[in-house]
């Protein structure tokens, strides 16, 4: 495969799952890891998870950009979950360095499922849109916090993603925000376990920079377009997230295959 065919399969596919993140919004990055490995062609899965993490940090930061603007965006509960987090995500990625490549991809392949399944249930609306963190609810609501995002920062480091699909409800359960409000904070978490994987990797010598470069600069080509026919399909938005989910197992299936093969 040619340099300039190989370049151009990393920026298309960085530009796919910029699409789908702006089309049905969080988990599209979960993509990012076969991608890597089956479409772009990264032998070792420690570098793709590598890169994969860097991809996403940068991505979540452009989007929380956003969210902030349009005032989605809890910092005092996002915050003290990333805190909580970024130490989890640090811990997993020590441990799934040390996890042989293929089996790491089976269990990835696992997860994958494991996601589609969660996004096939029907977000529920409501929650408080007034929450914040103060002294008087701190005793309630920070051990919520502190627990929850440990542990699923554990989980996004251990994997490589940024664990939008587990944040979203772990902030909403610790704090009672409203969906949008926990989508928004979840960028936050998501930005910050992205880059403390990231930087587990690369310590490690297991980050790819420039296919990570061109995977950002599709990314965000990818999320302009998916915003812009997320706004034409707004009526279709479940159905699509539906389609999404199925194709995400439907991935998590062949992932689960192919590394269990060169396992046995």
């Amino acid at each position: 495969m040619s340099l300039l065919i190989a370049n151009g399969i990393a920026m298309g596919s960085g530009a796919l799952v910029g699409l789908i993140l702006g089309l049905v919004g969080g988990g599209g990055s979960i993509l990012a890891v076969p991608l890597l490995v089956y479409a772009v062609g990264i032998a070792s899965p420690h570098v793709a998870i590598g890169t994969s993490a860097l991809a996403v940090s940068a991505s979540a930061f452009g989007n929380l950009m956003a969210h902030w603007r349009a005032g989605n965006v809890k910092w005092r509960c996002g915050l003290v979950f990333a805190s909580a987090g970024v130490l989890g995500a640090l811990v997993g990625a020590s441990l799934a360095k040390s996890v042989d490549g293929q089996r790491l991809l089976a269990l990835f392949g696992l997860l994958m499922i494991v996601v589609g399944l969660m996004m096939l249930r029907r977000k529920k609306a409501g929650g408080d849109a007034n929450v914040l963190l103060t002294r008087d609810n701190a005793r309630r609501i920070l051990p919520a916090l502190l627990g929850t995002g440990f542990g699923v920062g554990l989980l996004s480091g251990f994997f490589g993603i940024g664990g939008g699909f587990l944040v979203v409800p772990g902030l909403m359960l610790a704090t009672g925000m409203t969906l949008p409000l926990a989508i928004g904070s979840s960028l936050i978490a998501v930005t910050a376990f992205g880059a403390a994987t990231a930087f587990s990797y690369a310590f490690s010598g297991l980050v790819d920079w420039g296919i990570a470069a061109l995977f950002i600069g599709g990314g965000l080509i990818g999320g302009l377009g998916g915003v812009s026919l997320g706004k034409r399909l707004a009526g279709r938005k479940q159905a699509l997230a539906m389609i999404f989910a199925g194709l995400v197992i439907t991935v998590g299936i062949y992932v689960v295959i192919r590394g269990a093969s060169a396992l046995f």
